[in-house]
């Protein structure tokens, strides 16, 4: 069964209230990509006007976490994964509606393939990029994802 926006945001209501409660919403997820969106509302908001940084760090995490469970769950190996490291640069007020989007499910798909083969664990650093309603980026996350295949 394909991971779809429907069954990811049914998962933030159970396992991650608090990204769920903040507006945090996926659009939509494919071999390559994967969309997520969140409108900045009181509820997330920072003393500034503007969203939460760490509204907008659940939102950047999901598009790429959710690239990396989809493919593990179409590999049918028992795979963990964790986030090991992380950055972000903000470059305009987040205002309006945001939308995340991480292009690297082909980075997964590498690093997947060679776990799997060796059985050594992998890290992949993917990138998600928020952009206005306006298509103007105000911010940049990249996180670098841990893959092994247990045993």
């Amino acid at each position: 069964m394909k991971i779809s926006p429907r069954k990811l945001n049914v998962f933030l209501g159970f396992k991650l209230p608090s990204a769920y409660l903040c507006g945090v919403r996926a659009k939509s997820i494919d071999d390559e990509q994967c969309k997520v969106s969140v409108k900045h509302r009181w509820i997330n908001q920072n003393p500034f006007n503007s969203m939460f940084w760490a509204v907008q760090g659940m939102a950047a995490e999901l598009t790429t976490g959710a690239l990396v469970m989809s493919k593990i769950k179409d590999s049918g190996k028992p795979i963990s994964m964790l986030v090991a490291n992380n950055n972000a640069s903000f470059t305009k007020k987040a205002t309006g509606r945001i939308n995340f989007v991480c292009t690297d499910g082909k980075k997964v798909d590498a690093a997947l393939k060679k776990t799997i083969e060796t059985g050594e664990g992998q890290t992949i650093w993917m990138n998600s990029v928020g952009t206005n309603e306006d298509g103007i980026e105000v911010s940049n996350f990249n996180f670098e994802w841990t893959i092994k295949v247990r045993s």
